[in-house]
C-alpha cells in the first residue's frame, strides 16, 4: 500500500512539474499602436489589431476596455490555441472640435501578460466642403 501511495504521488508531482513547465498563452501583436494622422470630424475610422497566441495554452480575452465612449472595441471571443490568430478591432468615433486624440484599449486576458494596453492617435480636422 506504501509503494501505491509513494508511486501515485511521483506521477502526480511529475504531472504537476510538466504543466508548470509549459508556455502560458501569450499575445504577439502586428502592432501595438496605430495613428490615423488626419482625419475628418465628421468620419469614424477603425483599425484592427491582429495579433497571434505564442504561448501553449490556449488563450482567452475576458475583456477590452477604452478610454471613453468614443472608442468601440470589438474583438475575437473564442479561445485561441497555440498558433492561432485573432483580431481586436477598435473604431473611433470623433466628436467636438479638431484636436489632437490619444486613446489607449486595455485588454485584459489569460495570458502571461495578463494586461495589455494599445494604442491609437491621430489628429481630428474640420471636415472640407
Amino acid at each position: 500500500m506504501k509503494k501505491l501511495i509513494v508511486l501515485f504521488t511521483f506521477v502526480l508531482g511529475l504531472s504537476v512539474a510538466a504543466v508548470a513547465q509549459s508556455n502560458p498563452a501569450e499575445f504577439k501583436f502586428e502592432k501595438e499602436t496605430h495613428d490615423f494622422g488626419k482625419i475628418p470630424l465628421t468620419k469614424p475610422v477603425s483599425v484592427n489589431f491582429k495579433f497571434t497566441n505564442i504561448g501553449d495554452m490556449p488563450l482567452i480575452i475576458t475583456k477590452v476596455e477604452t478610454t471613453c465612449g468614443c472608442t468601440v472595441p470589438t474583438y475575437t471571443k473564442t479561445p485561441l490555441k497555440k498558433g492561432e490568430s485573432g483580431v481586436i478591432s477598435v473604431t473611433y468615433t470623433p466628436a467636438g472640435s479638431p484636436l489632437p486624440f490619444s486613446k489607449s484599449i486595455t485588454v485584459t486576458s489569460n495570458a502571461k501578460t495578463t494586461t495589455k494596453v494599445l494604442y491609437i492617435k491621430g489628429e481630428t480636422v474640420a471636415a472640407s466642403k
